[in-house]
């Protein structure tokens, strides 16, 4: 039972919290579940759910400073966000806090839950990974379940589900791990903001998203201080990730 993910609802209806738990609970995840900003955080401090399933709304405070606060104490966290906002700016802000999905109210529960599955397995992914040939003679080999892929001196182990560059580790959210592991996979080749945003967030704002310019500023904050730049911007097109040469 133990080995089960836990999945904690934050939602100020109680008909919603009794609906998602009734759902998931049926499907196979533990549930527990919080009313408010307060009841969530703490909840998350002595529960340690896997996904959280987060109401924007909330009686005492607004959902993404919740999901900040989540991202600062838990980055290994899977946050979905639920909410009735339909705007694709509060989508992208979501998306931009770290929020691994944003799921509309009125929702299809087996959607719901098929995101809940895919947020599993993005936030935890191990043995998901794919080795691939890359077109700048770096390599990227398969070592165990999982994959280690390399560009120079960067390192990306999905064993260990660690990067490290130059001999020094590098922390990084899980949103922040799944977009350097697919620039890793098509090191070399310029990808689109469009293509990025689909392959990492399942997602498509035509390509005219900033989340991904955000996480790129993020991994670059975290990869250049310890050498050359790795990731960069081809002006009108998108991104690239080569070794320095």
């Amino acid at each position: 039972m133990s080995d089960r993910p836990r999945v904690l609802v934050v939602d100020d209806e109680p008909n919603i919290r009794d609906l998602l738990g009734t759902v998931l609970r049926f499907h196979g995840f533990r549930v527990d579940a919080a009313g408010s900003a307060a009841q969530a955080l703490a909840a998350v401090r002595d529960g340690h759910p896997d996904v959280v399933l987060l109401d924007v709304g909330l009686p005492d405070g607004d959902g993404f400073d919740v999901c900040r606060r989540l991202r600062e104490e838990s980055p290994a966290l899977g946050v979905v966000f639920l909410t009735a906002r339909d705007d694709a700016r509060d989508t992208v802000t979501g998306l931009a806090l770290g929020g691994d999905d944003y799921v509309t109210k009125p929702f299809v529960v087996d959607v719901l839950v098929a995101r809940v599955r895919a947020v599993l397995r993005r936030v935890q992914p191990a043995g998901d990974a794919q080795a691939a040939p890359d077109a700048a003679g770096t390599t990227a080999r398969t070592a165990g379940s999982g994959a280690l892929l390399r560009c120079g001196d960067l390192e990306l182990d999905d064993d260990a589900c660690q990067v490290h560059r130059g001999g020094h580790r590098v922390d990084l959210s899980p949103t922040e791990y799944r977009l350097l592991r697919h620039l890793l996979g098509h090191q070399g080749r310029v990808l689109s903001r469009g293509q990025i945003l689909a392959a990492v967030w399942s997602y498509d704002f035509g390509g005219a998203s900033t989340v991904v310019d955000t996480y790129v500023g993020y991994l670059r904050r975290k990869l250049d201080p310890l050498g050359p730049p790795l990731i960069h911007t081809r002006r009108g097109f998108g991104y690239v990730l080569r070794a320095a040469r």
